[in-house]
């Protein structure tokens, strides 16, 4: 694997992240809190290799501008900005809310939960489409 590997593989890990989180979701809507638990740990988990890929696709290779323009560039900075301004927020609430699940304090943890799931799985799927905007349409 190259480091022009790494906004695919990066792509997928965002993809499989969302995954988990709306499996996750319907797990504790249907009660199955061990399901539940399994699917948020893993999120959290890709979420972090995701992390550890970008900072180092990053390091190496640098930024990629945006080629595009007229139209498909408005959308892009409009998908980008609230992505990369959310992406900063979802860590240290995605941190609290594990947290707060794995300690059982599950009235604090559905309380903040709430805010953190659609956050999340927002930054997971303009994540998707910022590489596809990116490395796929030009």
């Amino acid at each position: 694997m190259s480091v022009d590997d790494l906004p695919a593989l990066n792509a997928a890990l965002n993809a499989t992240s969302a995954v988990l989180l709306v499996a996750g979701w319907r797990f504790i809507r249907q009660r199955r809190i061990r399901a539940h638990r399994r699917c948020m740990i893993s999120a959290f988990v890709v979420s972090s290799l995701f992390l550890v890929s970008y900072l180092t696709h990053h390091a190496i290779a640098g930024t990629t501008l945006f080629r595009g323009t007229g139209l498909a560039r408005t959308v892009y900075f409009s998908i980008l900005i609230p992505h990369i301004t959310l992406a900063a927020v979802i860590l240290p609430l995605a941190v609290v809310t594990l947290r707060r699940g794995l300690a059982r304090r599950y009235d604090a943890h559905r309380r903040i939960a709430r805010i953190t799931l659609p956050i999340w799985l927002f930054v997971s799927v303009t994540g998707i489409l910022v590489y596809v905007m990116l490395y796929r349409m030009y």
